[in-house]
């Protein structure tokens, strides 16, 4: 009988979205082929503490809890060799270069995007710069720093003032699960949504906001990635925030989305590009706004680490486009372990 596979959950993390990483690990756990894999759940608490769990339904943030520091270990627990880690965690500590440069230490094969893409994907505005350079399609935005606000805030207003008419979007650079962000609709908002979007990242972004439909297309390979059918987001509320998203649950989904083979055929053909353009690897969910008069697509974000929870439009598109929830699993597991063996095949320093 074949040996199964350690597969070693990674979630929780001491990013604002540590719930939603919960939830998805959650989903990871009940998806995977347990004839094939055996699941490992490792818990990181939101102070950065480490624990194996039964599953991360079990997680909690009772002791004994132990350091991933060799050197500051109490109560160490031993994981047995793992043939791949998933990381699935969400936002800062996990999404952004962090977690997956200590899994490049140690030499293990991981899903997902490497430490590079990962932290270009986790910065909205270093992902929009590359973007830009490449010529996909971008709404207008700008980039604020908090020492800029902190030295004088009359000139950051000034200049938000003359350059966009409401509504539009203030969001922090370096988050997800739209945590943090403000749908402007009155100039009377805005110090109010600066401080928000300050109070989770020292850098932020003021973008245009497209009045039009939302897409989204799940992106999924290494050097030859494929793109699902677009699948499109009918916010409940002003825009699709963390209350639509994982809260109230009335947002609606248009799965495959109503929209021409040429629109869809041209989601598909920037999704793919937005992911090659940061040399992504595994997996990414790209969004996107189709404005209403003009029917012009435009690039929202990428992400590296998308939602896997049971309402995630990831999953969801790969299942439009005929591969199922535990197959697509699979698939990033081996993904993983064939970037990794590339990565091995290459001559050491």
């Amino acid at each position: 009988m074949k040996t199964k596979k350690n597969i070693i959950i990674l979630f929780g993390g001491r990013s604002a979205e540590h719930e939603v990483s919960i939830n998805s690990a959650s989903a990871v756990y009940d998806h995977l082929n347990k004839r094939k894999f055996k699941p490992i759940c490792l818990y990181i608490s939101k102070n950065g503490m480490w624990k194996v769990v039964d599953s991360p339904k079990c997680a909690d943030e009772k002791e004994p809890f132990s350091s991933f520091l060799p050197w500051n270990t109490k109560n160490h627990t031993e994981l047995p060799e793992s043939s791949v880690y998933f990381p699935v965690l969400h936002g800062p500590y996990g999404e952004d270069g962090t977690i997956q440069g200590l899994l490049e230490l140690a030499d293990v094969p991981y899903v997902g995007a490497a430490v590079l893409s990962s932290a270009i994907g986790m910065d909205k505005a270093m992902a929009k710069s590359i973007f830009k350079a490449k010529g996909l399609p971008l709404a207008r935005y700008d980039v604020f720093y908090e020492n800029n606000w902190v030295q004088d805030r009359k000139i950051v207003i000034e200049k938000i003032k003359k350059k966009y008419s409401t509504p539009f979007f203030i969001k922090p650079s370096n988050l997800g699960s739209s945590i943090g962000i403000t749908k402007v609709q009155s100039l009377s908002q805005l110090s109010e949504a600066i401080h928000l979007a300050f109070s989770y990242d020292n850098k932020i972004l003021i973008e245009e906001a497209i009045e039009g439909r939302e897409f989204e297309c799940s992106v999924l390979g290494n050097e030859n990635p494929v793109s699902s059918l677009p699948g499109e987001i009918i916010p409940s509320r002003t825009f699709y925030d963390y209350q639509d998203k994982y809260i109230e649950g009335k947002t609606g989904f248009g799965i495959p989305a109503d929209i021409p083979e040429s629109t869809a055929k041209e989601i598909q053909r920037i999704s793919i590009a937005a992911f090659k353009s940061i040399e992504c690897s595994g997996m990414a969910r790209v969004d996107f706004f189709l404005q209403k008069k003009s029917q012009k697509i435009y690039l929202n974000e990428i992400n590296t680490i998308p939602g896997f929870t049971e309402i995630s439009m990831y999953p969801k598109l790969w299942e439009a486009s005929g591969m199922t929830f535990t197959q697509l699993l699979e698939k990033l597991i081996t993904l993983a372990v064939q970037k990794h063996a590339s990565k091995k095949r290459k001559k050491e320093i």
